[in-house]
């Protein structure tokens, strides 16, 4: 009876780390069966090329996700950085060669801020953030002045500039995804930010020390966020009033869909490509078969909805499952 349990905890928790990896899979195959051009070398390409932005400025934002805070500005960070780059490229003829740096710059300033408010002034991450949501969507409009923002012409032909076959962004997103998992995974830095996930305060008595960590991802969630603006408004072709409007939810869905939690101490930036490829897919896949664009918000908000269930329900099993040899050790030592 026993084993049986063990047998039945552990498929379920098979398909709640890799239930969406299925989900994934049926959608490809069934894609694949009933369009015409979905199972294309040059469609498969566009999917890789649409998921680039989103892997960038996802990057960041994991490492946010991972110490168990929240960074919903990061569309607003998109936003300020493109519309002054893009005024900058167009109205001031400034060389693309120190507008693209100030970008990033910009990004990295968005991100400190966000990092000095959450560690120094001790204000809640979610508060903060959407407090500089509102501060810098509206910096980024006044930049704008409510107008679209061009960008030249050589921008628009980087956002499409391939390497062989392969488009030039794919490629950067792909260098981005390896260097992330490298500090993840090999340097200290990158363990500290799950020591912090996986508890605060035992972290902080370990010798890590928390508030140096989560600013660092904070000023790299802004970093990251500016560098997926470039590639996005490389491929859109100008600046518009809604950039990087939803972003912010798109990041963290493609985060929690990969499998990085949102209580923190869990995931891979394996899972967060992963994560990006299914709602791209799933949103490629709706075009072949001619459905209406009003439908991908509601498809991009059941998806999201839907990967933040499964997070809390696997993070309760989890959770039971580490209580549950503590209640038995109690209880055979009361027996005893």
């Amino acid at each position: 009876m026993e084993r049986s349990n063990r047998k039945s905890f552990n498929l379920r928790n098979f398909a709640l780390s890799y239930g969406f990896l299925i989900v994934l899979a049926l959608v490809f195959l069934t894609y694949s069966v009933f369009t015409e051009n979905f199972l294309t070398l040059g469609n498969l390409l566009n999917i890789l090329h649409a998921a680039a932005p989103t892997v960038i400025l996802a990057s960041g934002l994991a490492l946010v996700i991972m110490t168990g805070k929240l960074d919903i500005s990061i569309g607003s960070i998109i936003f300020l950085a493109t519309a002054i780059g893009g005024a900058l490229l167009t109205r001031a003829n400034v060389s693309p060669w120190i507008a693209i740096p100030l970008m990033a710059v910009i990004g990295l300033a968005c991100g400190a801020l966000n990092g000095f408010i959450v560690t120094v002034l001790r204000v809640n991450p979610f508060i903060t953030t959407m407090g500089t949501m509102f501060i810098l969507r509206g910096a980024a409009l006044f930049v704008s002045e409510g107008i679209l923002v061009g960008i030249p012409d050589y921008m628009k032909k980087f956002g499409n500039a391939k390497v062989g076959p392969v488009f030039l962004d794919t490629l950067i997103a792909i260098a981005i995804l390896i260097l992330m998992t490298v500090i993840h995974t090999r340097t200290k830095f990158g363990r500290h930010v799950m020591a912090v996930g996986n508890g605060e305060e035992i972290a902080k008595r370990l010798g890590v020390r928390t508030r140096r960590v989560i600013f660092t991802t904070f000023l790299l969630s802004g970093l990251f966020a500016s560098l997926g603006g470039i590639v996005s408004m490389s491929q859109l072709g100008g600046v518009s009033l809604r950039m990087g409007v939803g972003l912010e939810f798109t990041g963290i869905a493609t985060a929690v869909i990969g499998g990085i939690s949102l209580f923190g101490g869990e995931g891979s930036y394996t899972g967060l490509a992963l994560g990006a490829l299914t709602l791209v897919v799933i949103e490629n896949g709706l075009i072949h078969m001619g459905a209406s664009p009003y439908i991908f918000p509601l498809v991009r908000g059941g998806i999201i909805f839907i990967a933040m269930y499964a997070d809390s329900l696997k993070s309760r099993v989890q959770t039971r499952v580490r209580t549950e040899p503590i209640e038995t050790t109690s209880a055979t030592a009361a027996a005893d």
